[in-house]
């Protein structure tokens, strides 16, 4: 009972969350995704790296389908997050940590950008 009570206050958040705030929430969770795959390879827990890489992967995917070409910017983003999955291919298939954290600062600049773009659009 409690926990269909939690899933539907969590589907209602994610429902009334503005694309900007959509955007930063999805860079957060590939940052928590990222570290625990690290901390993972550290371990030698090749199973729960291998999942942390995969869905880390599978956001940046989302963020590159969703993304509007008609902006000039997109093309950028298209291309990092293109960047960003082959880094994570490489750990993931070498079980290295050491490109996952070549990109995690850059997925937080990314994230904190978000942040900052969704903050000036809500003073608007």
């Amino acid at each position: 009972m409690a926990l269909a009570a939690y899933d539907k206050y969590r589907e209602q958040t994610i429902m009334t969350m503005t694309p900007g705030e959509m955007v930063v929430r999805l860079f957060e969770e590939s940052e928590k995704q990222i570290s625990f795959a690290i901390m993972c390879i550290e371990k030698k827990d090749i199973q729960g790296a291998n999942a942390s890489l995969q869905k880390a992967q599978r956001i940046f995917n989302y963020l590159k389908a969703s993304l509007d070409f008609k902006y000039p910017i997109s093309r950028n983003l298209s291309e990092l997050y293109d960047f960003f999955n082959r880094r994570l291919i490489e750990a993931n298939i070498k079980k290295i940590k050491e490109p996952a954290e070549e990109i995690l600062p850059l997925v937080t600049e990314l994230r904190e950008a978000f942040q900052q773009g969704e903050r000036l659009a809500r003073m608007k």
